[in-house]
């Protein structure tokens, strides 16, 4: 089973999402591949914005200040009842493109064997207590080299990739295929390519949707000719126990 996920790591209905998916997996027994994907919430973010997220997000609603800091609130009580700690009073603003691109960089070197799987997997989850629990700057290059490199990538790679414009590509990529599946917010999930979870769900709503997927993915039942597959085959002379009508053996 394939899991793709687009989020954004300075999103936190998504952090509460990928616990939400975690807890999902955990009763159902199942070890899927999971693919991160870019999204960027706000691709004009600034990682010099003076302002807090209080005020950022306020303003960016036409709500005030105040309720700013009522939707922090809640949401960072939504995210303990997942055993997530958010202080969202220390997030530091960020543009996100830079810390997507390394996540591009965590994928291709797993790909290619020079890292482990899970690597791009666990550099999603360090940026997200980064930004959510730390206080850390996502977007500050050294920043991403140090949370990079603690979850095994090269240094000097993660370092080459930043001083470049290297992934930015796939970013735009990845954001234009969210929006192709229909995607108008994050976290977006795709099991298999063929069914989709929009938004952090109750643990319920994955479930169900893992169970589906599950479902279609039950061994082929197989129609054989009468007698065929027996152990006569075997001791026939006139049988090629290595090929015949049930197909090669390997």
């Amino acid at each position: 089973m394939r899991i793709d996920v687009w989020s954004d790591v300075v999103c936190p209905w998504c952090y509460i999402g990928k616990r939400r998916l975690e807890q999902a997996l955990a009763d159902s027994g199942v070890t899927p591949e999971i693919v991160w994907h870019s999204f960027q919430l706000d691709p004009s973010a600034t990682n010099d914005d003076p302002r807090d997220l209080a005020t950022r997000l306020g303003e960016k609603y036409g709500r005030g200040r105040e309720w700013g800091l009522q939707a922090n609130a809640h949401v960072t009580e939504v995210a303990s009842e997942v055993g997530l700690e958010y202080h969202l009073d220390r997030a530091k603003p960020a543009n996100t493109v830079d810390a997507h691109r390394v996540l591009h960089l965590a994928r291709d070197l797993a790909e290619a064997g020079e890292v482990p799987a899970y690597t791009q997997g666990r550099l999603k989850e360090r940026l997200l207590k980064a930004y959510f629990t730390d206080g850390l700057p996502v977007g500050d290059h050294e920043t991403l080299t140090v949370l990079a490199t603690e979850v095994g990538l090269p240094a000097e790679q993660v370092r080459a990739v930043l001083a470049s414009t290297t992934y930015a590509d796939d970013v735009a990529a990845d954001q234009a295929q969210a929006l192709a599946y229909g995607a108008n917010g994050v976290p977006f999930f795709v099991i298999d390519e063929k069914y989709g979870v929009s938004g952090a769900q109750p643990v319920e709503v994955f479930q169900e949707a893992l169970r589906r997927a599950n479902a279609d993915r039950k061994p082929v039942t197989l129609i054989t000719a009468p007698g065929a597959g027996t152990d006569a085959d075997a001791t026939d002379p006139t049988t090629d126990p290595t090929c015949g009508p049930d197909g090669c053996s390997v």
